[in-house]
């Protein structure tokens, strides 16, 4: 008689399905299994079957990449299809300084950086400095007595050097590095014909065999075990084969990735030398900081690597789908943190034959020009001919909450505690990954879930949102403006004042301005400025306009379509504003949905700064107020503020 076959991980389900079987044979029919020496044998083998039940349940769930937990089993299935995944990368600054030649007896023409050391930093950790070096030598012309090292770029991390030798007796020889934390993209590589030869040339890495034939100096890597990286030289197919004691000279740099981050502070203890081969090593001046330390990042996670092995090989080498640019710029530029693209076709207008794609940096906000250049130029070997890729800055809309959470008082120290457990919770909230990337999307229930959940004293919230953009003006030039929300605005009073901004100044006009809006037919409106020489609040439980000292000082100035949620200004000569930093004004609304979604290249931000919390004893529930005459209630819509201030 077969045994059941067995459904689950289960000791006793195996043990019970063993003594179901030896009950039907004929042998052990009223034989007592609980309390006989055969019950131990009975337990030896459901622990035997478990163990290899288990063994063969996690061994099937490794050879796929779906399933697989181990890092190492991730990236042995993710090298099956030709993804390398992402190294601990060095965090990278960037600094200047100068060597006075003047009372050098040797007059040198020209000064040497030696690759390796060149910095340290000891301002950001109190048990120790990061070194920081660079992977190539740099040299200076000497200019006025005066050698500058303008705008370098330095690394974190220790320089090591490793040398293989060519065996062709050994079969299948491996040059694998013995180092871990090692970038990869400082990898350099130079190989001589034997010891003895004083020439080396030097071998690029190459991450593709379509542009390579039997002749091309190149190599390639892979991740192996433990996070280590093999070298792998061509066959004199792909890539110049290796001959018998050729000497492999392999220099990288091993770093601590994301620790790094932040480092501003450098003292130069560098190797100098001048064009006769003099050690320099003195007069040496500070360091101007130009870029503190960024871009430093742990080695890709076995889940990321799930994540985007696939995709990359969907892609196939090429840009074809909105997602292979994701993918590919990923790998272009490692330093991303979020990515999205979307093709011109989506827009309104339409633009054919346009890519856009919207870049969040690890470190940073922005993208400089000469990053987006050099990602565009990487980026034009991939695209399929005629598809123009254009990067676009971050565009963040934030969120900003209105809390007012009820509390039982005999569940609670005080009220100061509960507000604080509510401001740790919207803390944890702003910086979880539900808000940090693109597409992503803000769920109202979840979110006053985690309120209520945020102490055990709260008993119901009631919360609300808005959305606002940030504006940069242009000062004392007339500028038209789009400000796009990608959501929806709530209309809350037909007579207008939905639209709401910081103060600002236009030419033309002595006192404050604010947008404001006047909603018309078809979903659309008109922005007007309005001028609110004191506070003035409107009633928003009616239909009526606020106090006339609200004045509409200039209409027509421009358009609000509520259905797209998109505010079109049409031009205007703003000479100052009420928030100086980099001239912004914040514009807001009430979203028409509680759900928000961050569309295209709109990056979601929970704004805790902007947010307020506010906690009221529950006296029903506490048992101060049975009859709830005392109970204070909070409209669900309660921003009647003209003006945008603080919620």
């Amino acid at each position: 008689m077969a045994i059941t076959n067995f459904t689950s991980l289960d000791f006793d389900q195996i043990k019970d399905t063993l003594k179901s079987y030896l009950r039907s044979n004929s042998t052990f029919t009223d034989y007592d299994f609980e309390g006989s020496t055969l019950s131990v044998i009975i337990d030896l083998l459901a622990y035997n079957t478990y163990i290899a039940a288990y063994n063969a349940n996690m061994l099937s769930n490794e050879v796929f990449i779906d399933s697989a937990t181990l890092r190492e089993n991730v990236v042995s299935l993710a090298r099956n299809i030709g993804y390398l995944p992402r190294p601990r990368t060095c965090a990278k600054a960037r600094i200047s300084f100068f060597i006075d030649s003047s009372d050098f007896p040797s007059a040198p023409r020209s000064i040497t950086l030696r690759k390796g050391n060149v910095a340290t930093n000891t301002s950001n950790r109190s048990t120790g400095g990061f070194t920081f070096c660079v992977p190539d030598d740099i040299t200076s012309t000497i200019f006025q007595n005066r050698a500058t090292f303008d705008d370098i770029t330095i690394y974190e991390g220790t320089l090591l050097n490793e040398v293989f030798t060519v065996d062709k007796d050994i079969q299948n020889q491996r040059f694998i590095l013995s180092n871990i934390g090692i970038d990869y993209n400082t990898i350099r590589v130079n190989v001589r014909d034997t010891f003895f030869s004083n020439d080396s040339i030097t071998y690029k890495m190459a991450t593709s065999i379509t542009e390579i034939d039997g002749t091309s100096r190149v190599f390639f890597i892979q991740e192996v075990e433990d996070e280590k990286y093999e070298l792998i030289f061509g066959d004199g197919v792909f890539g110049r084969e290796l001959v018998n004691d050729n000497q492999i000279e392999v220099s990288y740099i091993t770093c601590n990735g994301a620790d790094a981050n932040g480092a501003s502070t450098f003292k130069v203890n560098g190797n100098f030398y001048d064009n006769n081969d003099n050690l320099i090593a003195r007069n040496i001046s500070d360091v101007v900081l130009i870029q503190a330390a960024n871009g430093g990042s742990s080695i890709e996670s076995a889940q990321s690597i799930k994540n985007y092995a696939t995709r990359f090989y969907s892609s196939q080498g090429r840009a074809v789908t909105a997602r292979d640019y994701e993918t590919i710029v990923r790998n272009v530029y490692p330093e991303t943190d979020s990515i999205n693209a979307f093709g011109g076709e989506e827009l309104d207008p339409p633009r054919f034959g346009k890519v856009f794609i919207a870049i969040k940096p690890k470190s940073g906000l922005f993208l400089s020009n000469t990053l987006k250049d050099s990602i565009k130029k990487e980026l034009r070997s991939y695209a399929v001919a005629g598809i123009v890729p254009e990067i676009l800055d971050t565009k963040f809309l934030f969120i900003e909450s209105n809390v007012t959470a009820y509390y039982n008082p005999s569940l609670a120290k005080d009220a100061y505690s509960v507000n604080q457990s509510v401001v740790r919770t919207l803390e944890k909230f702003a910086d979880s990954e539900q808000m940090n990337m693109y597409g992503s999307r803000f769920r109202y229930t979840n979110f006053t879930t985690l309120i209520d959940q945020s102490d055990r004293s709260i008993t119901s919230n009631i919360t609300e949102v808005r959305i606002r953009r940030d504006m940069r003006a242009i000062l004392n030039r007339l500028a038209e403006y789009e400000v796009c929300f990608g959501n929806q605005f709530k209309i809350l009073r037909s007579s207008g004042y939905n639209i709401k901004s910081s103060g600002f100044k236009v030419s033309g006009i002595s006192k404050t301005v604010y947008f404001s809006d006047i909603p018309g037919d078809s979903g659309k409106g008109e922005l007007v400025l309005i001028t609110v020489p004191e506070p003035v609040l409107s009633d928003v439980s009616t239909d009526a306009p606020p106090r006339a000292s609200a004045e509409i000082v200039r209409r027509r100035v421009g358009t609000v379509d509520y259905v797209k949620g998109e505010i079109n200004i049409s031009a205007i000569n703003i000479t100052s504003t009420e928030i100086e930093t980099n001239q912004t004004i914040q514009i807001s609304t009430i979203p028409r949905s509680n759900d928000i979604i961050g569309l295209q290249d709109l990056f979601l931000q929970f704004d805790t700064g902007e947010s307020v919390i506010n906690v009221i004893e529950d006296n029903i529930l506490s048992g101060a107020d049975p009859t709830g005459n005392r109970f204070i209630t909070t409209p669900s819509n309660f921003d009647n503020n003209v003006t945008r201030s603080r919620l």
